[in-house]
């Protein structure tokens, strides 16, 4: 199943009339998603009306906590770590079911468990019912304006990217529209998670800090940062996976190398840019590789910075989810001399400014 099956036909229409058309071979994927989103549609609306009157009644929602940091970076282990306390979460069902996730997605919930593969697409971390999952892929069958468009669709990759990442090009109403859809959908999960407070994990948010700050003034955000050499070889099997999974069009022409050194480049700017437009109390920045090394210790830091209840109290089930993850095994690269003249050459300041070396030197 595309995760396009369960966008909205007003979405899925636009981002077809953008992105250059579909080969033969794929056409039956789109008539697929076009049942699948024109099928769900008499059951989308009554969703919405239910969803719009619960949320009439709701009162406040809390102020989310967000994790950022590029792509690679550590943000999912950090993310499946706090999740072991009281937080609400995006879980499958949201992110493939976004429209329907209050009353389609608990009728279908044990098929798309039953759906879910053991492991995600791009490494080796299981992917359970209860697994957290990012925001983004729910907001592109939401919304043209996301990254992922230009996975699914890479004839117009470098469109959908610098739309979905950064706005280019959108007008002031495109980002109005996107915002809207975001702040509803943040509504929508916090009620599908019982009015928790929501902890999101969004690598796209990196270069948004400032923008959320806006939308929720008393958000709180961790940035998490990892050695750049690490993360260029870990994006390149990223993409490589992403796309062959999820491509609806072929993608031989994308310059997988050039998109990881300019997208890190740009979305680590802007975060140091906007990073002390963040109240020094609702921000925190942590180093992946102390979060390996010493995770208690490094979680307790983030929650005494923040302001965060209850760590002591939570402590037992952080270790249990420690040590039910102490076998899993990363993935391996190689990380060559012209990787590695390719990380100096183009993220060199941010190397320094990590003090970070050449993995195995």
């Amino acid at each position: 199943m595309h995760p396009l099956n369960g966008s909205n036909y007003g979405t899925l229409a636009s981002v077809l009339a953008n992105s250059g058309g579909v080969p033969l071979k794929s056409m039956p994927s789109v008539v697929g998603l076009l049942g699948a989103v024109i099928g769900r549609a008499p059951i989308s609306a009554v969703e919405k009306i239910y969803t719009n009157a619960q949320l009439k009644s709701s009162g406040d929602m809390p102020p989310p906590v967000f994790i950022v940091g590029h792509w690679r970076s550590g943000t999912t282990h950090l993310y499946n770590l706090m999740v072991q306390d009281d937080f609400g979460f995006v879980p499958p069902v949201a992110t493939g079911l976004p429209w329907d996730m209050l009353l389609l997605g608990r009728l279908l919930k044990p098929v798309i468990d039953r759906a879910l593969p053991e492991t995600r697409y791009i490494d080796n971390i299981p992917v359970r019912p209860d697994s957290p999952q990012e925001d983004e892929i729910a907001l592109a069958n939401m919304s043209p304006l996301s990254f992922y468009h230009g996975i699914y669709f890479p004839k117009a990759f470098d469109h959908h990217v610098s739309r979905g990442l950064f706005f280019d090009g959108c007008t002031e109403s495109e980002v109005e529209e996107w915002q809207d859809t975001f702040t509803y959908f943040m509504r929508k999960l916090w009620l599908q998670q019982d009015r928790k407070r929501l902890l999101i994990k969004n690598p796209v948010y990196t270069s948004r800090v400032e923008m959320l700050h806006r939308l929720y003034p008393d958000a709180l955000f961790i940035h998490i940062r990892r050695n750049p050499y690490e993360v260029f070889e870990s994006m390149r099997n990223f993409y490589a996976k992403l796309f062959k999974q999820l491509a609806l069009q072929p993608y031989d022409h994308v310059d997988i190398d050039e998109a990881v050194l300019s997208v890190y480049e740009r979305i680590m700017g802007l975060i140091e840019a906007q990073w002390p437009s963040i109240p020094e109390a609702q921000r925190v920045e942590i180093a992946y590789e102390n979060l390996d090394e010493s995770p208690i210790e490094e979680l307790e830091r983030v929650y005494t910075k923040l302001g965060l209840p209850g760590f002591n109290s939570v402590r037992p089930r952080f270790e249990a989810y420690l040590r039910s993850v102490a076998g899993f095994e990363k993935n391996r690269f190689d990380y060559s001399d012209k990787s590695a003249a390719l990380v100096e050459g183009r993220l060199g300041a941010f190397v320094e400014q990590g003090g970070y070396k050449r993995p195995g030197r």
